[in-house]
């Protein structure tokens, strides 16, 4: 079974812009969705992603942790486009930029949209314990807070977050 190991982050500064390769934007929906994972009716998301000419169908474990069963699977654009379009609760939209650091990828997700303001970066590892470098640009980890999952913040996106909320997001950085 595929597992994704993933550690997730909130930004120190912006410092990481300049190191971008890439970027491109995102547009994914869920299938199976935050309502159905917290009122504990389903075992996994399920979703669509599309990514300029690219696109997927992925289903991951809905488990929270840093380690999880995923699976993912090429479609057609098209295919995409509709399941956005009329199957899913809402759409997430983000710009994915591709920071390298010592040789290893960070993923930095910008959000759009309702969850404008919230900057993410990932970095997927091949173990649970594999050491990774930590950029001055990196901030607190919040791999395992669930609230941060793509998933969630179509239900709850970070524009509705109450001020605690966010002061403690604030707070950590």
């Amino acid at each position: 079974m595929p597992i994704e190991i993933e550690r997730k982050f909130l930004l120190a500064s912006d410092a990481w812009r300049a190191a971008v390769e890439h970027s491109e934007p995102i547009a994914q929906g869920y299938l199976v969705g935050a309502q159905a994972l917290r009122d504990g009716h389903a075992r996994a998301s399920v979703r669509a992603r599309l990514a300029g000419e690219q696109a997927w169908l992925n289903i991951k474990a809905a488990t929270p942790g840093i380690a999880r069963a995923e699976f993912e699977y090429p479609i057609p654009v098209a295919d995409a486009r509709t399941l956005l379009d009329s199957l899913c609760d809402g759409v997430l939209e983000k710009v994915r930029h591709h920071v390298r650091v010592d040789g290893m990828l960070f993923e930095v997700d910008e959000f759009e949209g309702d969850n404008h303001g919230l900057i993410v970066a990932e970095i997927e590892l091949p173990a649970i314990d594999a050491p990774f470098p930590r950029p001055a640009w990196l901030g607190r980890e919040v791999s395992t807070l669930t609230r941060y999952y793509n998933v969630n913040l179509i239900a709850h996106p970070y524009r509705q977050w109450s001020p605690a909320e966010r002061a403690a997001e604030d707070a950590a950085c």
